[in-house]
């Protein structure tokens, strides 16, 4: 009862003190601001002053991270002098490098994994044509800082591949650009044009890095810095007058140079590659020929096949007059494609004939069309709308995801219509003999494999 009474009491000394103050704002209203907030003005003060002291904690914090993975100083001198002994590519230490291998240790440890994962697979190409062609092996690493590896690469401003190739430098070296081919993702015949033209970089400028920059920026930007330097021929002279891409590309190619060699030391384990160079040979094809045929057959997937040849755009292998064509596979499937060779191409031919039109009309790049993407789309729904891969609609548009937005352009390659009306009435014409074809084709391949893989045994 008491209590109920106090609490009264102190409801009804509040309301009348805040009428007063009402009144007050009424009479002085200048007055009474200044005394309503004065404690809040303390209150934000406070609170400005823990925000701040929050600010520089995380900076300390960042700060600390940066330098987490951060190599002892004279360490990285001695290792970039023992590296420069082996290499005619000038490697002298500066705090730039420094602060690249530090950050790449730190940040991009991960990445790093996988890139010398898929190296294992491509450096030994690379350097067999760098060393026939006489231009540095450490150049091997040039491909990382472009497409980390990456043979379907494409930038924005349209270079593609590994090495990165504009279309018109492409045609310099004899790059082949289709509609079906695209050789400037073929990483033996991409890496034979890069060589090659670094090695015409270095003629002009007699410098490895200079030529490096030029393979980035042009050889008119690196002409440019050399005259706005007052003359300088040394990389780290020009740079300030270089593009900032260019700037940054040679302390990245020497930082990937280096955390590469030094992988181990810096905890840096190898995963096992998923394919083995050395274990891979090539086929020349007689006739044209899908991707999805030869995984019908021999049971390999289209993401393998994909790896081993990625030049081609469509996963099909043309038959054109004048031009020779190869398929890439793992050694234990070449024997099997010879043995069966002519069993190959008849079904292929069969598989087209009584499903599709010939090839020129099949797959058409005038047949392009560009697709906006509307509220309800996804990847797969308009996969199923065009009749095509999902797959196929991210390599057009160069996707990384399958996240797509309302508005966005999407450049698809349709097939013909008379394959989509025609498709289901051949099928049923043809399905028993086909599959018969099919378990047939099947059936001798596992035999195959299974003889091979005892002989090789």
């Amino acid at each position: 009862m008491i209590l109920m009474r106090l609490t009264s009491l102190i409801i009804l000394f509040v309301f009348f003190n805040g009428f007063s103050q009402q009144e007050k704002i009424k009479v002085d209203s200048t007055m009474i601001l200044l005394n309503d907030f004065k404690a809040a003005g303390i209150l934000d003060s406070l609170f400005e002053a823990s925000i701040l002291n929050l600010k520089n904690r995380r900076r300390q914090v960042d700060k600390q991270s940066l330098y987490k993975g951060s190599v002892n100083l004279d360490t990285i001198k001695k290792r970039l002098a023992y590296l420069d002994s082996k290499t005619p590519i000038d490697i002298v230490y500066n705090p730039i490098i420094g602060h690249f291998i530090n950050t790449y240790l730190d940040r991009r440890r991960s990445s790093y994994k996988k890139l010398i994962k898929r190296s294992s697979y491509y450096f030994p190409m690379f350097e067999e044509i760098l060393d026939k062609e006489g231009v540095p092996l450490e150049m091997k690493y040039l491909s990382i800082i472009e497409s980390a590896l990456l043979p379907r690469a494409k930038s924005s401003a349209g270079a593609s591949g590994i090495w990165q190739f504009m279309f018109s430098t492409g045609k310099i070296y004899d790059l082949e650009v289709s509609s079906y081919v695209d050789e400037r993702l073929a990483p033996l015949r991409a890496t034979n044009a890069a060589a090659k033209y670094l090695k015409s970089l270095y003629d002009i400028f007699g410098d490895w890095t200079l030529a490096m920059a030029a393979y980035n920026s042009g050889p008119g930007n690196v002409t440019k810095a050399i005259r706005r330097s007052g003359g300088y021929t040394n990389f780290w002279n020009i740079r300030p007058f270089l593009p900032k891409e260019t700037a940054n590309y040679i302390p990245a190619f020497f930082a990937t140079l280096y955390i590469f060699e030094y992988a181990q030391s810096h905890g840096i384990t190898l995963d096992e590659p998923q394919f083995n160079f050395l274990k891979t040979d090539t086929v020349q094809i007689r006739q044209t020929i899908h991707f999805d045929h030869l995984t019908e057959i021999f049971g390999i997937t289209t993401d393998e096949l994909e790896f081993l040849n990625p030049s081609y755009k469509l996963n099909i292998i043309p038959n054109i007059e004048g031009r020779d064509y190869t398929l890439r596979l793992p050694l234990n499937y070449i024997g099997l494609f010879i043995a069966n060779e002519d069993e190959v191409y008849a079904y292929a031919q069969k598989e087209i004939n009584s499903r599709e039109k010939p090839l020129p009309k099949f797959y058409k790049m005038d047949s392009k069309i560009i697709y906006r993407v509307v509220s309800g789309d996804y990847l797969g729904k308009i996969a199923q709308k065009f009749k095509v891969k999902v797959s196929e609609i991210k390599r057009w548009n160069n996707l990384k995801t399958d996240n797509i937005n309302i508005g966005d352009k999407l450049i698809i390659y349709t097939r013909n219509l008379e394959y989509q009306t025609s498709l289901l009435f051949n099928n049923l014409h043809n399905r028993t003999e086909t599959n018969i074809k099919k378990t047939f084709m099947k059936e001798s391949a596992r035999e195959i494999i299974n003889i091979f893989d005892h002989k090789t045994d």
